[in-house]
């Protein structure tokens, strides 16, 4: 199958087999915004008078139809045929002959990928920002419910003061809106227009690069046509490391859940549907789900480095080491979707117990409430201090099992409604309805 770079002359098969790679799978990932790219790119040239008024429908038309098959799931890259670009163009030509080899004009592969990079990562991105606000308002939701349920809280893995399911779902709902902020920069650095960069050396063309910047629904452009190629792998890498927050919060969440489901601590309890077994052991049920979310959660914080791994010594211009980025960036945001969606079905059926506290294990804990009860009589603090740690000592301490905090953030004034306004002020910055304005005025 001739390439689109064919000069006369055929490449080794063994070395093809190799430089491709994986590309024709990872490319079906960017099939769909291949097009949406290329359709802006054409009525940008109809613009400049490098394609006719009357050739312009014609091009568009058989767009949308390559479009409308790849939504409809019967896209393929054909054997042989080295890219997604390829694929199209070639199907462009078989419909509308040399009519469709004119839409290269002015660009190159290498801005071609950028820009279908920078419309797949803003939609995934779109779609992280929807599945995490639905955990969030899960984990609202149950920390409201819980709110009066007392539990121990912990340092150093020792019992330490009076904590509520309550603060714990509701820590993981004010982590998930500290990660957003990551993901809004990373959506914000991402939503920028590479094409017209060409190779990273511009076009002699008159390009209209603001054109296609409104026409895909940007908020800017990479001006620099050298910056724009040199974002290669720093766009992806950005991106990796608000998934890697994001991931940190989830692994955190199931470690604590698999350690409180366990007969040790038995805080919660996963419904028996939820769990799975042992081949020997008749009694087990396992929290296997939430030990795969920490590991496949665990798996992306390490995403970052893999880019960087790749990217850190390369100076300025292409290079096909870039391609290698692909495999490990592109199936990531499929991997982080699937823990959020799992994790907020699995967070939502969890039972909790509400009697842990009676446990005489836990006296100590309300050890600090007694200390603080004596100082606010007047009792000098480290006085009080010593008195209760005698008390301890002696096993004479009675614990006063009534917990009052009120200050913001506590136990008794979780400040729920402030965390929700907070997240929903950051995804209102978004604005994801330009992004539908733009592909609904390409596809009209």
């Amino acid at each position: 199958m001739p390439k689109l770079w064919e000069k006369g002359f055929s490449t080794d098969g063994r070395i093809e087999r190799f430089t491709v790679g994986r590309d024709r799978e990872m490319d079906l990932y960017l099939a769909r915004y291949d097009v949406l790219g290329s359709m802006a790119h054409v009525k940008m040239l109809a613009s400049i008078g490098l394609i006719g008024t009357d050739e312009l429908p014609v091009i568009l038309r058989e767009l949308k139809a390559i479009y409308l098959a790849i939504e409809r799931g019967a896209f393929s890259i054909e054997p042989g045929v080295e890219d997604v670009h390829s694929q199209i163009e070639l199907m462009l030509t078989q419909k509308i002959g040399d009519l469709g080899k004119k839409i290269h004009s002015g660009r190159s592969r290498n801005d071609q990928v950028l820009v279908d990079l920078r419309l797949f990562t803003r939609a995934e991105l779109r779609k992280l920002v929807c599945n995490i606000e639905g955990l969030f308002n899960s984990l609202i939701k149950k920390s409201e419910a819980s709110r009066d349920v007392l539990m121990p809280g912990y340092t150093h893995l020792q019992v330490a003061m009076p904590s509520s399911f309550g603060l714990w779902y509701g820590s993981f709902a004010e982590s998930l809106s500290d990660d957003m902020l990551f993901l809004l920069a990373a959506y914000r650095m991402n939503n920028r227009n590479p094409l017209g960069s060409a190779a990273g050396y511009g076009s002699s063309f008159p390009l209209n690069r603001q054109m296609t910047t409104d026409l895909l629904g940007f908020d800017s452009m990479d001006y620099n046509v050298v910056y724009a190629q040199a974002g290669r792998g720093k766009t992806e890498r950005n991106t990796a490391w608000s998934m890697a927050s994001v991931a940190a919060t989830l692994s955190k969440l199931a470690f604590d859940a698999c350690l409180f489901n366990c007969q040790n601590f038995g805080f919660v309890r996963l419904p028996d549907n939820c769990t799975t077994g042992s081949s020997i052991m008749p009694h087990k049920k396992n929290p296997d789900v939430f030990e795969l979310i920490r590991a496949k959660c665990n798996l992306i914080q390490a995403l970052p480095q893999q880019i960087t791994l790749v990217v850190n010594n390369l100076p300025t211009g292409y290079f096909r080491d870039l391609q290698m980025i692909k495999e490990v960036f592109l199936p990531a945001f499929g991997v982080l979707n699937d823990c959020i969606e799992m994790t907020r079905y699995i967070v939502e059926r969890m039972e909790i117990r509400t009697d842990i506290l009676g446990d005489k294990t836990y006296d100590p804990i309300f050890s600090v409430e007694e200390v603080n009860r004596l100082a606010a009589q007047g009792v000098p603090f480290r006085d009080a201090y010593k008195k209760v740690g005698k008390e301890l000592a002696d096993g004479t301490f009675v614990p006063d099992r009534h917990v009052h905090h009120t200050h913001e953030g506590s136990i008794g004034n979780l400040c729920n409604d402030k965390i929700a306004r907070a997240m929903q002020d950051i995804i209102n910055e978004f604005h994801f309805e330009r992004i539908d304005d733009a592909e609904k005025g390409l596809l009209a």
